[in-house]
């Protein structure tokens, strides 16, 4: 299958500063995913247009963008303040391109800590759920829970998907926090996958293949979390 092409926007973040995204939206989208990518890679990366292939394949629509960091070409990520808002003016770009369709946000690691930063801070207009592509609960090799205390505070459904091997998630402490979280959180755990979703030789699997459950997951999960919302 052929997946919708990714269309240029622009997204103002304040008076002071505008940021570039993707649009990439199939025909009769059942819903939009605003996708904010990682400390480390913009948009551009791989496995954000993978993931924004995979979703249009499976008739979701994504919008990415870049944080005021990485337009900048700068490789210090932005304070919580600035990413925050341009999680928000995101949000509000997604629901002018496509205000017929329902939303989740979230993102990879960084992006998807911020996102829900922002969404706990104050709800997100017209969000219906948040979607995590690895949450970043601690740093490596220093196991703590504090990085999801903010979770606590946000009301919509969560799904995180993450790898057994994430070295940025002890496998107890996450799976602890969702059980306290109860059922807005949804845990998918990809065995033998890291922080990247990337799973070695021995394990009998390709990336490629864990990068079809994980869409196959996200892309279910969205759907259920919007099913009877917007309208075509």
């Amino acid at each position: 299958m052929t997946s919708a092409s990714a269309q240029p926007v622009t997204i103002v973040v304040d008076a002071a500063q505008s940021v570039s995204g993707l649009l990439q939206a199939p025909p009769a989208a059942r819903a939009c995913y605003v996708l904010a990518h990682g400390a480390g890679a913009g948009m551009d990366h791989p496995f954000m247009a993978a993931m924004a292939d995979g979703l249009a394949d499976r008739g979701i629509a994504t919008l990415r963008y870049q944080f005021p960091s990485m337009e900048r070409g700068s490789r210090r990520p932005d304070s919580p303040r600035v990413a925050q808002a341009a999680v928000r003016a995101a949000v509000v770009q997604a629901a002018r391109l496509l205000p017929q369709r329902p939303l989740v946000a979230g993102g990879k690691s960084f992006g998807g800590r911020m996102t829900s930063q922002a969404q706990a801070d104050a709800p997100l207009p017209g969000v219906l759920g948040l979607a995590f592509l690895g949450f970043p609960l601690h740093p490596p090799g220093k196991p703590a829970d504090e990085r999801g205390q903010h979770l606590f505070g946000v009301r919509t459904p969560m799904l995180f998907l993450q790898g057994t091997r994430d070295e940025l998630a002890d496998a107890p402490l996450l799976q602890s926090l969702a059980t306290q979280l109860g059922e807005r959180a949804t845990l998918k755990w990809f065995e033998d996958a890291d922080h990247s979703f990337h799973v070695p030789a021995r394990s009998g699997r390709k990336d490629a293949d864990v990068r079809t459950e994980l869409l196959d997951a996200l892309a279910h999960w969205i759907e259920s979390v919007t099913a009877g919302a917007g309208s075509a």
